[in-house]
């Protein structure tokens, strides 16, 4: 399996996982040029896709959508409330009958040769929901947007070997930063964002042997930096209650603008 972000962070996300015969990428945050030509960066055409899963409605997670599956057909999964969402969000226009596929968190469903498990998630959306792709050798999950974490999600994360992990924002950047009072409340109430620190602590329940790769994905732009958000990740892992040290971690930070790094699992 092979695991990229094309583009993450709060102006716009979107995460390709590809294996044997099966393209799928999760969010569309992005225009429809961007995702081309992110795509082609990797070696892989929108042609190719197979399907759009959907983690939220909100717009840096939707905002490309309409374009791009009315050009190539691609087929929509999501949450009935997550599809609920997308239909009210006028920028996206009209979709041709047939695109939306409804999906429940906790009921797996296959597209090509991909299991994949929606589970819930934390935040302020109608019916959020995270994703874990599996194969018949291996796992990878996309876990951004979260609130808050508990013994469910984490259940969910368990034995994969490639994740994307939410480090939203660093605590003290956000609690001085330029974001008014009511924006701060939200970003780090239980149905806003992962901080870096939440984020290493998640990581540390989380870690095996055959974890390969963390990219820590969804950097707020004004309350966090990329050097920070590793630094702090890894040094949780580090003064945690695990057997690992963060250098033991290979972690990477999905970058806002352009395509990551890709994951081979």
């Amino acid at each position: 399996m092979r695991l990229c972000s094309i583009a993450s962070g709060s102006s716009g996300n979107c995460i390709y996982i590809g294996g044997r015969n099966v393209h799928i990428l999760i969010d569309a945050g992005i225009s429809k040029k961007r995702i081309e030509d992110g795509l082609k960066e990797i070696g892989v055409s929108a042609e190719q896709i197979d399907a759009v899963l959907i983690t939220h409605e909100h717009s840096d997670h939707i905002q490309g959508l309409g374009v791009f599956s009315r050009k190539y057909k691609a087929p929509i999964y999501a949450t009935s409330g997550t599809i609920r969402g997308i239909k009210d969000y006028k920028a996206l226009g009209n979709m041709p009958e047939g695109l939306y596929h409804t999906v429940k968190t906790d009921e797996p469903f296959y597209i090509g040769g991909f299991k994949i498990r929606p589970f819930a998630i934390s935040h302020d959306a109608l019916e959020p929901s995270g994703y874990r792709v599996e194969d018949d050798e291996k796992t990878v999950a996309v876990a951004t947007d979260l609130g808050i974490y508990d013994d469910y999600i984490v259940e969910n994360l368990r034995n994969v070997n490639a994740l994307v992990l939410e480090a939203n924002h660093d605590m003290h950047m956000l609690e001085v930063g330029p974001y008014p009072y009511p924006l701060k409340q939200r970003v780090m109430g239980e149905r806003g964002h992962l901080s870096n620190e939440l984020s290493g602590r998640l990581l540390c329940d989380i870690l095996h042997d055959r974890l390969q790769c963390v990219m820590l994905g969804h950097l707020s732009k004004d309350n966090n930096y990329e050097s920070l958000a590793y630094e702090t990740v890894k040094l949780e892992v580090t003064l945690g209650d695990n057997p690992y040290n963060g250098e033991d971690i290979h972690i990477v930070v999905a970058k806002r603008d352009t395509v990551s790094e890709v994951v081979d699992v």
